[in-house]
């Protein structure tokens, strides 16, 4: 599925290199692994294994230059549905930085600033954890679109906050 050298975004550790694949024995079973370095996280090292198709299911190629642009394109995009129930909005917004397509998070994104728009304007602020899915959202989207593109995230932020006030 995977090989060497592919430029991957897993989970929330964002754009990572597969530098091996190897046979590795952790807790007393030996299994193939995907060994990935972090792009912006070079220290750290993640083994996820091939047999493991939850885990697994959190890694996918990261998104072409015309993807991009796209994505990029489709900008503003229709905000979900807000979630009332704190927990379920987490469980669904968790779900969504752990597996979702770009598209989706960018889908969460709107609505996180839809919805701190509308807090603003009553004199209030994000929750706390609404903030936080929407730093990580921001960082993981804007960080793959700025690869895809050869740009920073702080352009890809640019073009996203322009295309939105249109």
């Amino acid at each position: 599925m995977y090989e060497i050298n592919d430029v991957v975004v897993y989970g929330t550790e964002g754009i990572c290199t597969i530098t091996d694949i190897a046979m590795l024995k952790f807790g007393g079973e030996k299994s193939e692994y995907y060994i990935l370095s972090p792009v912006t996280k070079v220290e750290n090292t993640v083994y996820v294994p091939k047999n493991n198709e939850k885990v697994l299911s959190r890694m996918r190629k990261i998104i072409t230059r015309q993807e991009a642009e796209h994505l990029i394109d489709s900008i503003p995009v229709e905000p979900m549905g807000w979630i009332a129930n704190d927990r379920e909005r987490q469980s669904v917004f968790k779900n969504i930085l752990l597996c979702g397509k770009p598209e989706e998070v960018l889908t969460m994104i709107s609505s996180l600033y839809t919805k701190q728009a509308e807090q603003l304007a009553a004199g209030k602020k994000l929750h706390a954890s609404d903030e936080r899915f929407l730093r990580d959202a921001e960082r993981m989207l804007f960080n793959e679109i700025g690869y895809a593109l050869d740009i920073t995230s702080s352009e890809v932020l640019s073009i996203v906050l322009k295309k939105i006030r249109q």
